[in-house]
């Protein structure tokens, strides 16, 4: 583990090297999902991956009300505009400004992360759309 450095961080992933980007940004406001989507921006990622205590973005929370549907995909302004909970909404604008794809899926699935780097469309995608 090492500080975090953009120029590093970029040079290990131009070396194939895997980056995992831990804590916050250590400014208050800030929450760790911002810091997430703050870093992914400054290294170029293709995509955002949220893991989280759901497999994806339900219409409702799928606790209280078990019928609820989930979603498949979801443009940005879709989850600001319903006000769809799983990430902060300044994380998702900074995101959407960027135009950073981000898939949110449970993290207490086995082999999840794997499943997902390999291509299956595991939880939701929210994209520009």
């Amino acid at each position: 583990a090492e500080d975090y450095i953009r120029r590093r961080a970029i040079r290990h992933l131009e070396k194939g090297r895997i980056a995992i980007f831990a804590a916050g940004t250590g400014n208050p406001f800030f929450t760790t999902d911002s810091a997430a989507a703050l870093r992914a921006i400054e290294v170029g990622a293709e995509l955002l991956l949220k893991a989280t205590k759901v497999d994806g973005i339900y219409e409702a929370d799928p606790k209280k009300v078990p019928e609820a549907r989930r979603y498949e995909q979801l443009g940005y302004g879709e989850v600001i505009a319903r006000n769809l909970q799983v990430m902060d909404t300044a994380a998702f604008a900074l995101c959407r400004d960027h135009n950073l794809p981000i898939r949110i899926y449970d993290m207490m699935q086995p082999g999840a992360l794997m499943r997902i780097l390999r291509g299956e469309p595991l939880g939701t995608l929210v994209h520009g759309a």
